[in-house]
């Protein structure tokens, strides 16, 4: 991993909680390195660290909320899928175009001993990778390969997980050319029949119509 990507991105409102963890980790350096006591000031100033995080995220603007849910170093998708399922086969196309839309992932796992379907939107860490991904906006062939996914997990009673992560579905002109509003209404009319359950998770935005093509009334959790 480049150094670049290892470097911590700050938003101006976290600022005065780093620095304060800072301050609180050079005291704890320097009392080791004189062997000095110093667990009651140390614990205080943790105190001062939790009250203050607590404040600052308790009255964010809607725009500091935008800021943070559009984070770069947010989990993503593949990110969870990584840290939460024992077994994953990514599963690619369509099935209609024969493209593979990047920006919205999708294939069959295993949690805790029990075969799942799982989907979700997928941004990139960088430009280069958010260009691959189209920043997370999904196409047509992206809905359509998640409605294929959730078809497959329907037959085979296998639960759905879906994670929601996009600022909206693809805005380009070729979306609209291979039927965005269609695909998209298609989902949601095909997802009401289905008899397994799904679980939708929003782990960063679910902007516009975007954010409905895997989504679904029942079971919602806002991470």
């Amino acid at each position: 991993m480049a150094t670049s990507e290892r470097k911590p991105i700050l938003l101006d409102f976290e600022k005065p909680l780093v620095e304060l963890e800072e301050r609180i980790k050079q005291i704890r350096d320097l009392a080791e390195e004189n062997d000095v006591d110093v667990s009651d000031q140390i614990q205080q100033l943790e105190a001062r660290a939790t009250q203050l995080r607590q404040e600052i995220f308790s009255s964010l603007t809607a725009a500091q909320r935008l800021q943070v849910a559009r984070h770069p170093r947010r989990p993503s998708t593949l990110d969870y899928i990584q840290a939460l399922t024992d077994e994953w086969i990514e599963l690619h196309g369509d099935r209609a175009t024969g493209s593979d839309d990047r920006a919205l992932v999708g294939g069959i796992a295993r949690l805790e001993g029990r075969p799942v379907v799982i989907l979700g939107h997928q941004k990139g860490r960088d430009t280069k990778d958010n260009v691959i991904r189209n920043f997370g906006m999904a196409s047509p062939g992206g809905y359509r390969k998640a409605m294929r996914l959730m078809n497959h997990a329907n037959r085979f009673s296998m639960p759905i997980l879906t994670f929601i992560d996009t600022p909206g579905a693809n805005p380009g002109s070729e979306g609209e050319r291979l039927g965005q509003g269609e695909a998209i209404a298609y989902n949601l009319r095909e997802m009401f029949r289905l008899d397994v359950p799904i679980l939708c998770t929003v782990i960063g935005e679910g902007g516009s119509g975007g954010s409905l093509g895997d989504w679904r009334r029942r079971s919602i959790a806002d991470v």
